[in-house]
């Protein structure tokens, strides 16, 4: 049977953002916000950014406001998803190979939606996703708690138990896994040392994910 969706993480998923926004944090916002030495890339990948602010700010002794970390942020997004990214390679393949089976896809994300929606309109994404969920949809938390992933599943009509998510990041693999779903992690260049233990696939390349997509959701 095929999966009832496939649930798609956005950055480093779907666009291979997280290289730009790895060299962003490392070298630009997390000098700024962070007195002394700045956390690994891999504690914030995959929070909401407006989450990153409160874990920093609990965590180390911080040199900006709230309102100035969040600008700092919007400021490089408009770069990263207006100029530099782009779509994995085969991803128009794998969606239309969904599609084609009748399994819908969404885009599950912790980014803002201005932010998705520069991505889903510059790459003409918007119809091949039933859904498009931002964690600042929800009044709950975020990734790594399973409330996006079962809001994501609930828009679309499905059972998380019976949905593959495809996720990059520690955090996201914990928020799907705990929703119930089949996860599938990819582990980009960007963050070769993400705990991606707990999914049920890592795969390392566009092509190996496409490959392990497929097979947990076209079945």
């Amino acid at each position: 049977m095929p999966a009832d969706a496939v649930l798609f993480d956005m950055d480093g998923v779907l666009v291979d953002s997280e290289r730009y926004w790895v060299r962003r944090e490392r070298e630009a916002i997390l000098p700024a916000t962070v007195e002394g030495e700045a956390p690994e890339i891999s504690e914030i990948t995959g929070l909401n950014y407006r989450d990153i602010y409160e874990h920093v700010a609990a965590e180390y002794e911080v040199a900006v406001d709230r309102e100035r970390f969040l600008e700092l942020y919007d400021e490089a997004a408009a770069e990263v998803y207006g100029e530099q990214v782009r779509p994995l390679p085969g991803l128009d393949d794998l969606l239309g190979a969904l599609s084609d089976a009748g399994v819908p896809a969404a885009i599950v994300s912790s980014s803002p939606h201005d932010w998705i929606d520069r991505v889903v309109e510059r790459f003409d994404l918007g119809d091949a996703f039933a859904a498009v969920v931002s964690a600042e949809d929800l009044d709950g938390p975020g990734k790594p708690a399973p409330d996006v992933y079962e809001h994501a599943a609930a828009r679309v009509g499905a059972d998380p138990d019976a949905c593959v998510a495809v996720e990059d990041s520690a955090h996201g693999v914990a928020s799907a896994s705990a929703a119930g779903a089949t996860v599938v992690g990819y582990r980009s260049e960007s963050d070769d040392s993400a705990d991606l233990s707990a999914a049920d696939a890592v795969a390392a390349t566009p092509a190996d994910l496409a490959a392990a997509v497929r097979e947990r959701a076209l079945r």
